[in-house]
């Protein structure tokens, strides 16, 4: 790289003026092509507002703010751009600007986002409502895409073998299975075999276990919320899991009835307002109908604002009767969560492990719990640290 790039870089990078070093003190600026300061324009719009714009920067004009997001992604990759944007509506305050169908067509949709649009849904001007929902669409059916092949997998991997039977029904039958453990009842005048015992998968017109998702729906777990419900959907049209989606504040919402289109599900949240974990593990308890056939995760950053004490005994409950508990800290790419350790600690005593896990990782730890392994023996092995307990 030449001297002269190397310090066009550090000029776009510096922002320009007199505290860059780069060359004011001389008289002389560093050379930028029409390129460089569109680009330059378009970093300072957020990074360097004029002073006393600092809420509200880049205009007040949907149009303008369309162009910058233009600008953006054609100066920058999409995991940059979404950063910025990020930036642009907690520095700026453009949380108002999203009510523009203009805007909403510019941005470049991301979980982030999704979680912005559904907490402002209810103030929302009837002329956006429609490209916010198409935004909100798009993203959750990328999610679906990536997500819901290796759930899937892991689903029917783990309960491959579940409650089989030596006397199935026809429709039951697993003929794979059958001819391996029939192999030597091969008949060679007949050309076939002669199957001295069926194996089969029992009653399979019942779900084998039970997935119950309590998903605290406070501000701090919007994104992971999001991913929560694309999970839930995919889970939901799995004929082996009996799948519920439980979302929760001070009160508690039982979403189950939108489990078929994600969307709607998302409509059905109220991010944002307190946290009462010891009323909705309440609600479980009197939903749940088998409980050692039951895996509840519960999505919360464990901040308890109801009963303390009065959810860790129903939480010793659960766990009493069979259900395996695991509480997730997060359910997102965006690193390490702000937890209560408290409640993880005491969690962790009552055999209930507490960690985050990425989307990625989650169909792992589904596949493990469904087959009834230890869920923090699992996270420690994949490098998840997990609070209160052994591997951390």
């Amino acid at each position: 790289m030449t001297t002269e790039e190397r310090t066009r870089r550090w000029r776009l990078v510096l922002g320009g003026g007199d505290a860059d070093g780069l060359g004011a003190q001389e008289g002389t600026e560093v050379p930028l092509t029409l390129e460089d300061r569109r680009m330059d324009a378009a970093l300072a719009g957020l990074y360097d507002p004029p002073e006393g714009e600092r809420r509200g920067g880049l205009g007040g004009s949907a149009p303008r703010v369309a162009r910058w997001l233009a600008d953006l992604r054609e100066f920058f990759p999409t995991d940059v751009v979404r950063v910025m944007q990020a930036d642009a509506i907690e520095r700026l305050n453009l949380q108002q600007l999203l009510f523009e169908p203009e805007m909403l067509d510019g941005v470049e949709p991301d979980v982030h986002l999704v979680a912005t649009l559904v907490s402002l849904r209810g103030v929302m001007p009837p002329s956006a409502r429609d490209a916010a929902r198409s935004v909100v669409r798009r993203v959750v059916d990328d999610l679906t895409r990536r997500l819901e092949e290796p759930t899937r997998a892991a689903v029917t991997g783990s309960l491959s073998r579940a409650q089989r039977t030596r006397r199935p029904k026809a429709a039951e039958i697993d003929w794979p299975g059958t001819i391996r453990a029939n192999l030597g009842t091969y008949r060679p005048e007949l050309g076939t075999l002669v199957p001295e015992r069926l194996v089969g998968h029992g009653r399979r017109r019942r779900s084998l276990r039970d997935v119950v998702l309590c998903v605290d729906q406070s501000g701090s777990m919007a994104g992971s919320v999001v991913y929560a419900g694309v999970f839930g959907a995919v889970l939901a049209s799995l004929p082996a899991l009996s799948t519920r989606v439980v979302a929760f504040d001070t009160a508690v919402a039982d979403l189950t009835e939108h489990l078929s289109d994600p969307v709607e599900l998302l409509y059905g949240l109220q991010l944002g307002g307190g946290t009462d974990i010891n009323r909705a593990l309440a609600y479980c308890q009197g939903v749940i109908e088998r409980p050692e056939q039951t895996v509840l995760f519960l999505l919360s950053d464990l901040f308890e604002g109801g009963n303390e004490r009065e959810m860790l005994a129903r939480a010793r409950a659960l766990r009493e009767s069979g259900v395996l508990v695991v509480a997730l800290l997060a359910l997102s790419d965006d690193g390490a969560p702000s937890f209560d350790h408290g409640v993880a600690r005491a969690l962790a005593s009552l055999d209930i492990p507490a960690f985050a896990c990425t989307p990625a990782h989650f169909p792992g730890l589904l596949a493990a719990a469904l087959r009834g392994d230890d869920p923090g023996a699992w996270a420690g092995e994949q490098g998840l640290v997990v609070r209160g307990g052994a591997a951390g």
